[in-house]
């Protein structure tokens, strides 16, 4: 990936839904920006500036090949992403582990 996205600029790209839509759409293999747009009560320029920021956010890579500019998902991304979150799940599940078994009176907590 050419440059690394950082957690902020992804969730940011994630946060719009029509940002979630086209990243949902090329899922299913590139377009071009026409195509994403294709569905979206939006312009052409307002489509644009939704792939530049997803391609901040390291969601999307894009290629000009003569006037047609085509999208591609970079899943590594969404990698970065599901990664933080299981993390985060992982510390609160230990936690609530714990939790448990100090409300089940297990003298055990250090384990």
């Amino acid at each position: 990936m050419p440059n690394q996205p950082n957690l902020d600029q992804l969730f940011h790209a994630l946060a719009d839904p029509t940002r979630r839509a086209m990243v949902e759409r090329l899922g299913h293999g590139p377009a071009s920006v026409g195509e994403l747009a294709q569905p979206l009560a939006m312009s052409l320029p307002s489509v644009l500036q939704h792939v530049q920021v997803l391609e901040a956010g390291g969601l999307v890579r894009t290629e000009k090949v003569g006037r047609v500019r085509t999208c591609r998902l970079e899943p590594e991304a969404l990698s970065l992403a599901e990664r933080w979150i299981h993390e985060r799940r992982a510390g609160w599940e230990r936690r609530l582990d714990r939790l448990g078994d100090f409300l089940a009176g297990d003298d055990d907590l250090n384990g």
